[in-house]
Parts: structure tokens; sequence; C-alpha cells
């Protein structure tokens, strides 16, 4: 072994100066006789050389059988969450082997509405459960959506709700953004605490991302609904662009592009000044298999809201 680290060690250094009268001295040697004279005269070096051929070697081992091993897990991740291929319909989640009757506590998930993502419910304790996300449409590998609702809690009950299958890698919820949380009592969307929001790699399911959120339930009446943040539908999409349409608005024009892959209608929006037909600017408003994201809509609603708003002001003057 030192003998292979010799050649190798004077291999790297014979294009250099550091070792040329060295090299001089023994040219006239064997290539045997050249490295086995070296080694003797260099027996510290070479071994010093050969432990950090050795340390480097682990390193970029330990380094290739990771990133495989998280390819692998995505692959096979992506592969179990294609499965998942409708939402959790009214599924109450009892503990393993209970056959009774349902009682307050057991709690109800469902996500079979507009905007809904929940693929799956693991029970691990009366106070801890996984859920498992769907992935987007044609496309496994991105899972980060989820809205879901629960209900039939028992009042004071803590839970931990694990979304354990996240695919991203840096999220907005490791800098302090929570999801938002509304009930049947109290319907608008208020954000949960950031001291009760953890984003994290979980040894326990092969180092994915993980979000857990802790909550208490305070009334057991409600139904309660959990969103990665303000959930805006395709629906209040299309009846905010029809009110538009009905305005008869000569500066807009609403056009059908096509149709989404689950027959939805994709829209073109032209805003322009009719005087000037050459000078318009496109605004596409299509749409994906998730809802909006808050900012998005936001943009949304303020480009074209208080655009013709003013534009209405500005004709009427």
């Amino acid at each position: 072994m030192l003998y292979r680290a010799a050649q190798h060690y004077l291999a790297s250094c014979e294009k250099t100066s550091v070792w040329l009268g060295e090299l001089c001295a023994f040219r006239a040697l064997t290539p045997a006789g050249y490295v086995k004279s070296f080694l003797e005269r260099h027996h510290a070096v070479v071994l010093e050389t050969l432990l950090q051929r050795r340390r480097a070697v682990r390193f970029y081992g330990r380094m290739m059988e990771e990133n495989s091993r998280e390819h692998l897990d995505t692959d096979n991740e992506a592969g179990g969450e294609d499965a998942l291929v409708g939402n959790v319909n009214k599924l109450m989640v009892t503990p393993p082997g209970y056959t009774g009757p349902p009682k307050k506590g057991h709690i109800i998930f469902d996500a079979c509405f507009e905007s809904g993502n929940l693929g799956r419910v693991d029970y691990i304790s009366e106070f801890e459960f996984d859920l498992f996300i769907r992935p987007d449409t044609c496309n496994p590998r991105f899972r980060v959506w989820f809205n879901f609702t629960v209900e039939n809690v028992r009042e004071t009950q803590r839970v931990i709700f694990n979304i354990v299958n996240f695919s991203k890698t840096k999220s907005l919820y490791r800098d302090g953004m929570s999801p938002v949380v509304k009930s049947t009592s109290r319907p608008k969307w208020q954000r949960l605490p950031a001291k009760n929001v953890y984003y994290y790699r979980c040894p326990d399911h092969r180092r994915n991302y993980v979000m857990s959120f802790a909550f208490c339930f305070d009334r057991e009446d409600d139904v309660y609904q959990f969103a990665y943040c303000y959930p805006y539908t395709y629906s209040r999409l299309q009846h905010y662009l029809a009110s538009l349409e009905r305005r008869n608005l000569d500066y807009l024009q609403r056009e059908q592009l096509g149709l989404s892959v689950q027959q939805r209608r994709l829209d073109l929006l032209t805003i322009t000044n009719p005087a000037s037909p050459g000078q318009s600017s496109n605004l596409d408003s299509c749409t994906s298999q998730r809802p909006i994201p808050a900012p998005l809509r936001s943009a949304f609603n303020g480009a074209e809201g208080p655009g013709l708003a003013q534009r209405d002001r500005e004709e009427k003057m």
C-alpha cells in the first residue's frame, strides 16, 4: 500500500520543481528502485499522503452514498405519493386495532373540496398524526400545498400534525411563516403562532423535510380548516373574471386559450387603450392544479382591480 502511495505521490510531484533535484539524482535507477529509494527517504511524507487520500476517499464516498440515498428516497417517495390518487373523504382515524364506537377525539379528516389536498393520514398516538399530501398533477416530485379540515375533536385536545413528505428544501416556514387556520365559529383565516411550527429534516422519514405544528382545539362542535397559505380557488378566480367581463369594458378583452387537463378554462386577458391598439399588454390568467398563492393573488387583483378602477375614473373625466 505504501509502495503504491509513493508511486502516486511521485507522479503528483514530477511536474513541480520541489523534487527536481531528487529526480535527477535517481534518474539512473530502475522505476522500482527509484520508488523504493524514495520511500525509504520520505516514509513519513508518503504515509501522510496515504492517510490524506484515505480520508478524501471516505469523505467523497459518504457524500456519494448520501446523495444516492437521497435520490433513491426521493424516487421511492415520489412513487409512493403518486399512488395517492384521491383526497381523504371524512376519514376517521382511530388507534390501531380499535373496534369500538366512535368517540370524541377520534379526529375526522376531510379534503374532498375545491383546493383541498390531503392523501393519507397515519395514526402515531392520540396526540400525533403523520399527514401525507398528494403531489402536483403529472409531476410527482413536487409536494407543497395542503388544505384539509378536521372535526369530531375534543375540547382542550392537543395535537401535533406532521406534514411528512414536503419536497422543498428551502421553505418560508424556516423564516417565520406559519400555516393558516379557521373554524366554523371563526371564519376569518389566522396564522398559527410561529413558535408552534417546526420545519426540519426527520430521520424517521428518510431524512425528508417535515413540517410539524402543534394545535389545541377549544370548541368541540367546530370544524377546523388548516392550509399551507390563504387559499384562492379556481372558482373564485372565474367569478372575478366573469364580473369584469360583465362590465363590457372596451379596454379589457377576455379570451379562452384552451382547456386544462381537467377540462378547466384557461383565459387570456388583454388590457389596452382602445385608441392605440398597437400598444397593448397581455396578462395571461392561467390556472394550476392548486390555488393561487396569496402573493400572486394580491398581485393579480392589484394589477387588474385598482388599474381598471383608475381607468374607469379617467374615462368618466
